[in-house]
């Protein structure tokens, strides 16, 4: 029988305000990774963390040599930490997830075995109709019909930072340095080969979730604007119904100036004025919205600032 290839494989794990919670999630990864024949680097990214987690952190480094901090001089979210382990990661293969036992280590065996199948990237994708109704799961099938339908990138309802990336696609995704990340939609553009694992969500292992409305609303305004110049068409869409709204004000003059109906009488220079504010409210916005696409491709493009600062390694 032919001998599987011993892989270096690393983990990408953000954590924040995750005392307590983080020891747990390091004991069911302990009981799965030890049972494998690879060799395995454990990414913890403390996200600026304000409780105990870095305590919490340096323990666990403590009793496991597998384990390598990171930790950033803030808070500057979910993407940005996952970025940071990603990296700084090595080896062959690199799986992200999350600390709070909601993306369950059991699947990580599964996940090797398709890489070793020669796909770049497992994505696993939750099971929403497990979930039932609820206003996440609600706003959240609204953002990836909306994202599906203006953005030229196909994303799977469910995705969520919960995937192995083969080294050629993690090296593909650090050349590109975008500012406001939406990783999801990243990688999904990268176009490598890829398989969708499902899988059932498990509840928290305690705590509650650090994604607050807020934090989502702003992780689906980076997604589209990063992903669809349409809020841009709309002002060459308004500029146009401007235009058609000034050619109709146009038609409407010329009619009474023709005709003169007996009925209709209109104030001296109101046509006039209502018919250059009109045009020139028209005019202003398709130009507006010109400038829009153009300002629009640049600033997708020359993003300079750091998505993420280191403070301790």
């Amino acid at each position: 029988m032919p001998v599987k290839k011993r892989f270096l494989i690393s983990l990408v794990i953000p954590v924040y305000n995750e005392a307590g919670v983080v020891e747990q999630t390091h004991a069911r990864l302990r009981q799965t990774l030890d049972a494998l024949p690879h060799d395995f680097l454990i990414y913890y990214i403390n996200d600026g963390s304000s409780d105990d987690t870095e305590r919490s952190l340096a323990g666990l480094a403590a009793a496991d040599s597998r384990i390598r901090l990171l930790t950033l001089s803030r808070n500057f979210g979910h993407q940005a930490a996952l970025t940071a382990g990603l990296d700084h990661a090595e080896g062959d293969l690199v799986i992200s997830m999350d600390c709070d036992g909601q993306h369950p280590p059991e699947l990580l065996p599964e996940m090797i075995t398709l890489f070793e199948q020669g796909y770049d990237i497992v994505q696993a994708q939750r099971m929403e109709a497990e979930q039932g109704f609820s206003f996440k799961s609600a706003t959240s099938a609204a953002f990836y019909r909306l994202i599906n339908r203006i953005s030229g990138t196909r994303i799977e309802p469910g995705a969520a930072d919960f995937r192995a990336m083969s080294r050629q696609a993690v090296d593909a995704l650090k050349a590109m340095p975008e500012y406001h990340r939406f990783l999801r939609g990243m990688i999904a553009w990268m176009g490598y080969k890829s398989v969708i694992l499902p899988f059932h969500e498990p509840k928290r292992l305690a705590g509650k979730s650090k994604y607050s409305l807020a934090k989502m609303l702003r992780l689906a305004s980076d997604a589209i604007f990063s992903f669809s110049l349409l809020p841009l068409y709309i002002g060459l869409s308004a500029g146009g119904l401007f235009i058609l709204l000034a050619a109709a004000q146009i038609a409407y003059v010329l009619y009474i100036f023709i005709i003169k109906p007996a009925h209709v009488t209109i104030a001296p220079g109101w046509s006039s004025l209502m018919a250059v504010m009109l045009i020139a409210s028209g005019v202003i916005m398709i130009l507006l919205g010109f400038i829009g696409v153009y300002v629009g491709y640049i600033f997708q493009q020359v993003k300079g600032r750091p998505v993420y600062l280191l403070k301790k390694r």
